[in-house]
């Protein structure tokens, strides 16, 4: 049924412009557009879009909002969002840390959060 269609990821957040902010200036995505309502982005990431929209529920996901598989690129995508002061989160129960990185058998994993407290999480698998 849905197998031959596209997805994206959506992320809730309670201001549109420290989202604009975090997700096009500190992680480099390019708005695609702004929402055909008010209140929504759509970044282009990828081959695919992640759609940002006001909500009075933002951040209140614990679990991962999005997630990227980045291979070989994660030491120097983790290395760019230190220097522009991007906190990572560290979970103590997934293999061992390295600096930010989780290393868990052949994957490298990070987490961090969006300023309303979305979990984003990238990987090298």
């Amino acid at each position: 049924m849905l197998k031959d269609h596209d997805s994206s990821a959506i992320v809730a957040v309670r201001d549109l412009g420290r989202a604009r902010a975090f997700y096009g200036d500190v992680l480099g995505l390019e708005l695609a557009e702004e929402g055909t309502e008010e209140g929504v982005l759509v970044y282009r990431t990828g081959a695919t879009r992640l759609v940002v929209y006001a909500s009075n529920y933002a951040g209140t996901n614990r679990a991962n909002g999005v997630v990227w598989g980045v291979g070989g690129d994660l030491e120097a995508i983790v290395s760019a969002l230190e220097a522009k002061g991007v906190a990572f989160e560290h979970y103590p129960d997934i293999g061992r840390l390295e600096g930010n990185v989780h290393v868990a058998g052949g994957a490298k994993l990070v987490w961090l959060k969006d300023p309303d407290g979305n979990i984003l999480h990238l990987n090298s698998m």
